[in-house]
């Protein structure tokens, strides 16, 4: 049960403080309509990008044709991407068969997709998005503001499986077609992230509108969907009455352009290492994951290629900070003495197998919002020593640091998995080694959230922070101090005047210039406080045949980012083509 903190009545939140990240315990062009807008148009895109890694050597151009097959763990469930937070492999499917109003680049940026340019509104509260106008569905019909209107009120629906908190905020904001390739979405109060809530896919309203909303979970376009991707439904792969696979034909119409690949499908496997040996046998081309468990196996084979991204998440240790268990938790100098004492290189070497980078801020590297001139804690246990002495925590003749009769102890609570339990007794012997006495107290994953995180009676956490399918950097809820009490989850109870301002202004400050300004501010000050301590971001790695080029692959915000640019893969040794006509985005219309 959740306690405010202090015993105080929990603050009523207003619109845009109730929308951010979520905790995982790894678990327009502008119209006229009365005031000038802040255009965005997109940049221009073609059919056939600059070179990137995976690309043909100079002077061999991509080749039209060919299959491609992919593994995935798991199993079908239905193909519509409302739906698909359920399901990993179906959201997968979903990346090549759907297309949202807008998708996000590597660092985190907006960019044109169904929609090809946008506008902001001065006061932060009113966007207007304007439609391609050669976007079709995969039956041929047009693509119009009636069908983004309509997929809305879907996520407004509290009887379908919807991701709760994005039904909330679809709830709150108004949404209108100003024609039929110009949407409006209006919000109650400034909310700079509201962009990363564009990238939804759209369903087509001529397919699904005489389905009653109680039926559609399981209706049947679920299992033949007219999307607007790059990719199309063609049919399954079945044996013994069960679906192993899908099976996707290149769209022709594709309004950014046919992709090279004629045909694209998924496999369906129980495990990584039948997934592998699917890869052995000539089954498929390609890994959707490499797991630790495979990895060396994988990495023995000379015929794949590995990309490797950094992954949404951080994993770190919270500190309850408002707590009288163990106060000295509260001294800045302790905490940066016991980031200091812990090797995060060995741990993601040993028991990650090199799967990791070393963390040093809550807002991820790569992105617009990251600050390269963040202090980097280095591993330093002599100095880490050096620090307690100087903070008063001296050795015992039980070889434990106390202060005043304050022996330096706590409890470090983790996920009980086999990975956060190996990574807990790292840390509690580099902590053993400089005088502080740690207990390790595993527990499920649900257990630590519901028992010890949200009632705040942990003293020490390992969790993992997984900020999935939504690129903004906002770390508002973690960090706020109106976020303390209540269901927030500053679970450490950091209250700082200074950065929680500079996370205020950064929510509703739409000019990307200033909005960084405040982020990089936020992290020095993050840095200089250390309220929790960064271990690594994990990092995810996808393995692909040598044969097929094209490929490119940066910081992910979901592991089905990796089709970003599918559009440009190929297969070596394809017949030639003429080359591809490219696709312009049309300019944004003048204001």
């Amino acid at each position: 049960m959740n306690t405010p903190s202090q015993g105080a009545a929990p603050r009523p939140r207003s619109f845009w403080q109730r929308y951010g990240w979520a905790l995982a315990l790894l678990a327009v062009a502008a119209a006229l309509i009365g005031f000038l807008l802040t255009r965005t148009p997109g940049p221009r895109q073609t059919a056939r990008d600059a070179a990137v890694a995976g690309t043909p050597a100079a002077g061999e151009a991509p080749r039209v044709g060919g299959t491609y097959t992919e593994a995935l763990v798991g199993s079908l469930s239905r193909l519509n991407p409302l739906f698909d937070h359920i399901n990993p492999a179906d959201r997968d499917v979903n990346r090549l068969l759907f297309r949202g109003l807008l998708h996000f680049d590597a660092r985190g940026l907006p960019q044109p997709d169904l929609a090809e340019a946008w506008g902001i509104s001065k006061d932060g509260k009113i966007y207007n998005l304007a439609l391609r106008r050669n976007a079709v569905w995969h039956d041929g019909t047009p693509i119009t503001a009636q069908d983004v209107l309509f997929t809305v009120d879907l996520m407004r629906r509290d009887d379908l499986p919807v991701e709760p908190n994005r039904r909330a905020l679809w709830q709150q904001v108004e949404v209108k077609a100003l024609d039929d390739y110009t949407v409006q979405f209006v919000l109650p109060e400034p909310f700079a992230p509201f962009l990363d809530y564009l990238t939804f896919g759209i369903l087509p309203q001529h397919i699904w509108q005489d389905i009653p909303p109680a039926q559609m979970v399981d209706a049947d376009p679920n299992l033949t969907p007219i999307g607007n991707g790059p990719f199309r439904f063609d049919h399954f792969l079945v044996h013994e009455g069960r679906v192993t696979g899908v099976v996707l034909r290149a769209f022709d119409d594709f309004y950014l352009g046919r992709p090279y690949l004629d045909e694209f499908i998924f496999r369906y496997y129980d495990t990584p290492t039948a997934a592998l040996a699917a890869y052995d046998a000539g089954e498929v081309l390609g890994l959707a994951e490499v797991s630790p468990d495979i990895l060396d196996a994988a990495l023995a084979k000379p015929s794949l290629n590995f990309y490797t991204a950094r992954l949404p998440r951080l994993t770190l240790i919270l500190f309850n900070l408002q707590q009288n268990q163990a106060p000295f938790l509260a001294e800045a100098p302790v905490r940066r003495a016991l980031l200091m004492a812990i090797n995060r290189e060995r741990i993601i070497k040993r028991v990650l197998h090199g799967q990791g980078l070393v963390a040093d801020s809550p807002i991820f590297p790569g992105t617009w919002a990251y600050n390269p001139q963040t202090p980097r804690v280095p591993y330093d246990p002599d100095a880490a020593a050096r620090l307690l002495d100087e903070a008063g925590y001296t050795l015992n003749e039980d070889g434990l640091r106390a202060k005043e009769g304050t022996v330096l102890g706590f409890t470090l609570s983790h996920p009980n998995t086999e990975t956060h339990t190996a990574i807990a007794q790292d840390i509690q012997r580099a902590w053993a080694r400089i005088g502080v006495q740690v207990t390790l107290q595993p527990l499920p994953y649900e257990t630590l959230l519901r028992d010890r995180l949200e009632p705040r009676t942990y003293q020490a956490a390992l969790v993992d922070m997984d900020f999935s399918r939504t690129p903004d950097p906002d770390p508002y809820v973690f960090w706020h101090k109106a976020e303390i009490g209540g269901d927030g989850q500053n679970y450490s109870g950091w209250e700082h005047d200074q950065a929680s301002t500079l996370l205020e202004l950064a929510r509703v400050t739409v000019d990307l210039e200033k909005r960084t300004k405040l982020y990089y501010n936020f992290q020095q000050i993050f840095a200089d406080e250390l309220p929790a301590l960064p271990l690594f971001y994990p990092v995810y790695t996808y393995a692909v045949d040598q044969q097929v080029k094209g490929i490119r692959l940066g910081p992910v915000f979901d592991r089905s980012d990796r089709f970003n640019q599918v559009t440009e893969w190929y297969l070596v040794g394809q017949p030639a083509v003429a080359p591809r006509i490219e696709v312009q985005t049309a300019e944004a219309p003048e204001e």
